[in-house]
């Protein structure tokens, strides 16, 4: 059971292109927001579309594969850990902010530039 310890993996829908970076040891890094579609029935019984959204960090070679093969509305799953962090906004405030750190990834469809 210790495999299951902080894992998860979502199927989703990317909400916009891969904001691929740098760090400052030369490090390459992607961000992706993914959107997860849930169901539930409000209090007139109608079925309702629910949509979360998820951070997630790709490093090297993933970060590679996203920026060349993925774009907005590619359907992935992936795999990987929970991670917290904290930074300061531009106007200081401290935020707190819950990624996915992305093991694996599939692609179900493939970003053709449109």
């Amino acid at each position: 059971m210790s495999a299951l310890n902080n894992s998860v993996r979502l199927t989703g829908f990317l909400g916009g292109a891969p904001e691929v970076n740098m760090t400052g040891d030369e490090k390459k890094y992607a961000k992706i927001s993914l959107a997860t579609n849930g169901y539930r029935k409000n209090s007139k019984g109608e079925k309702v579309k629910e949509v979360t959204w998820h951070h997630n960090i790709l490093w090297e070679k993933q970060a590679e594969l996203a920026e060349k093969y993925l774009g907005k509305g590619s359907k992935i799953t992936l795999e990987g850990r929970l991670a917290n962090r904290y930074y300061t906004d531009k106007d200081g405030i401290k935020r707190y902010a819950t990624e996915v750190v992305v093991n694996e990834m599939e692609f179900f469809s493939r970003y053709n530039g449109n």
